[in-house]
């Protein structure tokens, strides 16, 4: 492959891009993932404390959940890249059925 590559230079710039592109990804899955061990942490020791009521710490803890969520989908299973349209609109769609099913369900019993 490297006789391949003198020869012609465009295979090579392919390369180079390739590699660059690839070095890129992977920063930001490591940024991603220590975003997502501080995340944890900061949950951890919110409930460690103990200084702060129930009905902070549960939806304060959903809503680090959710981040999570959001950075396992669109990072770590690459949701954010070309061609995966159609499953992410279904993730979509199945994220909002979720939330207004709950919403119901909520809404019945509380009310």
């Amino acid at each position: 492959m490297e006789n391949e590559q003198v020869k012609n230079p465009n295979l090579r710039a392919h390369h180079d891009y390739r590699r660059k592109k690839s070095a890129k990804e992977m920063q930001v899955q490591v940024i991603t993932f220590a975003l997502m061990i501080f995340l944890t942490i900061v949950a951890f020791i919110a409930v460690g404390i103990g200084d702060f009521s129930v009905k902070f710490i549960i939806p304060f803890i959903l809503l680090l959940a959710v981040i999570q969520v959001g950075f396992q989908l669109y990072y770590f299973m690459h949701a954010s890249q070309k061609g995966h349209e159609l499953p992410m609109f279904f993730m979509y769609s199945a994220v909002i059925i979720a939330f207004v099913t709950v919403l119901a369900f909520v809404t019945i019993i509380w009310w």
